[in-house]
């Protein structure tokens, strides 16, 4: 308990963090609707976001071993503010997508920096109640975010300057903790490679989890527009696909453990392409069928991540968990930077419903070439424990090494 006690300096930053930059996403797109912004405009707004959270996950350990954890933690949430409190003074989708590279780098460095921290300080007795309380601040703060979006006027200088607000407040427990600051780690090494060469499908699988993930939350708020939705109901409608995924855990969790893990992905797939059909139908079937068909989509596309890597790290040795988990995400990161885009194109083109055909078509693909991979190779007798995986940065592979034990099973 001492110990979680330390910790409440970063859970209270990560609360703050996932407020700021997980409410920028939806008010973006319904500041950009309400501005005469194009949906392929809302599109490069996800897709810059991504971008930035790329270049900020590579960054952020060198600059740590640079500055420290502090300086570096304060440089990336100004970075953030910044970007954030630009938006009302220029409006203009591609500044508009300058800013939110800035946010995206916002977000990947000040989550390397905690992880890091946190990493140093756990000790192997600790890590499980300490993984524990941070997933639940991160997911309950990702949740209040997508609840914010009913209170925050679109296209309002007070809304982005409330959100940087709450930015720059994530900076107080840490720039105020008593608690001294570790030694810098390494660096992993980016080495996209060793994702494929340990499994194909597992790294295929977080490309088509970018695909939903991202394109979703960061186009939904088109989707739940053009289906009738108000901006109040738009942020049930991003919060039930948070919380479907949430639930999805320890059920998914139990299954991943006890099955082969391609069966579990295969029919995680095959349960996502159903939900993007009855989320489809349900257009018409008022708020609260949309709502219920959101929390679905959520259900069975959120813990495809955490599949997908427990399956590759079934491959792996445990010294190469830290550069898997890297790998891992950077081929999320790509899949994340692309998506939105792709996203807002083809609803620009096709209506809204487009945005699930797009995930299913996904879907149906991972199945294909999932049953392919059942008959390369047998799945591996000896397996790791499923970890459910935060996006947050390509160091969190470290955080989460040593709860990657073997199963009892």
């Amino acid at each position: 308990m001492r110990l979680l006690i330390s910790f409440a300096a970063l859970f209270l930053s990560v609360l703050l963090l996932q407020l700021s930059s997980g409410g920028v996403g939806p008010l973006d797109a319904l500041s950009g609707l309400q501005l005469g912004f194009s949906k392929q405009d809302i599109g490069l707004l996800g897709s810059a976001h991504f971008l930035g959270f790329f270049i900020g996950c590579w960054w952020a350990p060198r600059l740590m071993g640079s500055v420290g954890h502090s300086r570096a933690f304060a440089a990336f949430a100004a970075a953030g503010a910044i970007g954030l409190m630009s938006h009302m003074l220029v409006v203009d989708p591609y500044a508009w997508a300058a800013m939110r590279v800035a946010s995206g780098v916002c977000i990947a460095g000040c989550y390397t920096v905690i992880e890091a921290w946190l990493q140093a300080k756990v000790t192997n007795e600790t890590r499980g109640r300490t993984l524990g309380v941070y997933r639940v601040v991160d997911l309950s703060g990702s949740v209040a975010a997508q609840m914010m979006i009913g209170v925050l006027e679109p296209a309002s200088y007070v809304s982005y300057n409330l959100l940087a607000i709450i930015c720059c407040a994530a900076l107080l427990p840490l720039a105020l903790t008593t608690v001294r600051q570790p030694e810098t780690p390494d660096s992993p090494r980016l080495r996209p490679r060793l994702a494929y060469d340990r499994s194909p499908l597992a790294a295929a699988a977080v490309v088509v989890s970018a695909l939903s993930s991202a394109s979703f939350r960061m186009v939904g708020p088109v989707y739940g527009q053009e289906v009738g939705l108000s901006v109040d109901q738009i942020a049930y409608f991003l919060a039930a696909f948070v919380l479907g995924g949430a639930v999805a855990q320890y059920p998914v969790g139990w299954l991943a453990d006890k099955f082969d893990r391609r069966r579990v992905l295969i029919w995680l797939s095959i349960a996502a392409i159903a939900s993007s059909a009855i989320t489809i139908s349900a257009a018409g079937l008022g708020t609260l069928g949309i709502l219920l068909t959101a929390g679905l989509f959520g259900l069975t596309t959120f813990p495809i991540y955490s599949v997908a890597a427990a399956h590759a790290h079934d491959f792996a040795g445990d010294h190469e968990r830290v550069e898997l988990s890297a790998a891992l995400m950077f081929y999320f990161a790509l899949g994340a930077i692309a998506a939105p885009y792709v996203a807002s194109l083809l609803i620009a083109a096709y209506g809204a419903e487009a945005l699930f055909i797009m995930i299913a078509v996904g879907h149906v693909l991972l199945v294909v070439f999932g049953l392919t991979r059942m008959r390369a190779r047998p799945a591996p007798q000896d397996r790791t424990r499923y970890v459910y995986v935060p996006r947050t940065s390509f160091t969190i592979g470290r955080l989460l090494r040593r709860a990657r034990k073997p199963n009892d099973d």
